[in-house]
């Protein structure tokens, strides 16, 4: 490794952080209006707010809505993040 790559690391890291940057804004522009609230109260209710797994699913089931409750998770997560930029 020399320093140009050092340099270009650097380079991608805040790269990377501003594009993480400009989706949180979006995610808050999308889900702080009047519909982007009600579909977010929405997906919260049907993925987050909802047991992982009933008695007598398969266990599989539980990963697959845990990854549903993650997604909804990031959303909130994002929105919270760009409140604070």
């Amino acid at each position: 490794m020399s320093w140009d790559d050092l340099e270009t690391q650097d380079n991608d890291i805040r790269d990377n952080s501003q594009a993480r940057d400009d989706i949180d804004r979006l995610i808050l522009r999308v889900f702080t209006s009047e519909d982007g609230a009600n579909l977010l109260e929405w997906l919260r209710q049907v993925y987050v707010d909802v047991p992982v797994a009933a008695p007598g699913t398969d266990p599989s089931f539980a990963y697959f809505a845990e990854g549903q409750r993650n997604v909804v998770r990031d959303i909130i997560a994002r929105i919270q993040r760009a409140r604070k930029l």
